[in-house]
């Protein structure tokens, strides 16, 4: 049986730490493999589910720590580093049992910034 070999070509690690901006878009890119179409679908899907989570998150349920860490994971992906650290901010508070009012405060911000630069990002597109 013949071996079938074929040259791969390997795309560059996403960067340890964010770029420019509250949607690192260079990242972004990398993760969607340059597609725009599938950049646009991330990019909405992120802003109403982080939406969704953030009004979740503001009750304070039992499972909160879960949803903050969807929320970084989410984040992480499409390159809105901020988010994800505050994000992950907010899960540490949680978990260590710490007033979760100033890290859900910052989460606030770091989203309404992101999903900001998503507006202007999809407007554009």
């Amino acid at each position: 049986m013949p071996l079938h070999l074929e040259r791969v070509e390997w795309t560059q690690s996403p960067p340890l730490a964010p770029g420019d901006g509250p949607i690192d878009v260079d990242h972004l890119r990398r993760m969607t493999l340059g597609d725009p179409a599938l950049e646009r679908e991330v990019l909405a899907m992120f802003s109403t589910q982080s939406a969704r989570i953030l009004g979740e998150l503001a009750a304070l349920p039992p499972d909160a720590p879960t949803h903050a860490h969807t929320l970084k994971g989410s984040a992480r992906a499409i390159g809105a580093f901020g988010v994800a650290e505050a994000a992950a901010n907010l899960e540490t508070a949680l978990v260590g049992g710490f007033d979760p009012a100033q890290p859900l405060a910052a989460l606030g911000a770091a989203i309404a910034e992101a999903r900001t630069a998503i507006e202007l990002i999809l407007g554009r597109s």
